[in-house]
């Protein structure tokens, strides 16, 4: 459609300037004038559709002001003691025993879709007790990069709904078990 309006255009800027022989040098320049105005209406389509995507990102980092993108681990209080949990939520967060190398996560796409990767788009912040120097991060295999806290692979549980819940704790799946962590980094290995 806009490129058949775009071609009539020119058609309707030559049958005006055919129109009156003494204002040919005028209707030309003006000519010229309205051709460039499909040209400029023809841009303003893009220049609006990448208007929502700019306006949609200050609204996704207003949570965390100091870093778009960026996830915050924090602690909160539970039956275990202090415990680290992530996110808006504070959903509780755990390591898996199976992930022997502090650089790589062994939890591949079947095993993420129980236990989610904790993933950032920034340096990810500290809060609570949670301290910013044990905090990194690693590539997955996706790309995407998942939140380590002093060498753990963090993880959100499927079965887990809120912050009061660390349903996951000591479970064994995926062929190894699962713990929640204290703000020293430890695993709490106990139910």
């Amino acid at each position: 459609m806009k490129r058949a309006s775009v071609a009539v255009a020119p058609i309707v800027l030559a049958l005006l300037a055919g129109c009156g022989s003494s204002s040919k040098t005028t209707s030309s320049s003006t000519g010229s004038a309205a051709a460039s105005t499909p040209a400029q209406s023809t841009s303003t389509p893009a220049q609006t559709a990448t208007a929502p995507a700019t306006t949609t990102a200050p609204a996704q980092s207003s949570s965390t002001a100091s870093a778009a993108g960026a996830i915050t681990v924090t602690t909160k209080q539970t039956t275990l003691g202090p415990i680290l949990a992530a996110g808006p939520r504070k959903l509780t967060v755990y390591m898996f025993a199976a992930d022997t190398v502090p650089t790589m996560s062994v939890c591949g796409p079947n095993c993420a879709s129980v236990w989610a990767p904790v993933t950032t788009r920034a340096r990810p912040q500290a809060g609570g007790q949670a301290l910013a120097s044990d905090l990194t991060t690693i590539t997955r295999p996706d790309g995407h990069q998942q939140v380590t806290y002093k060498g753990h692979p963090l993880y959100f549980f499927a079965g887990d709904g809120n912050a009061s819940d660390a349903n996951g704790q000591g479970i064994t799946s995926y062929g190894a078990a699962w713990y929640v962590l204290s703000p020293s980094g430890d695993k709490i290995d106990k139910s």
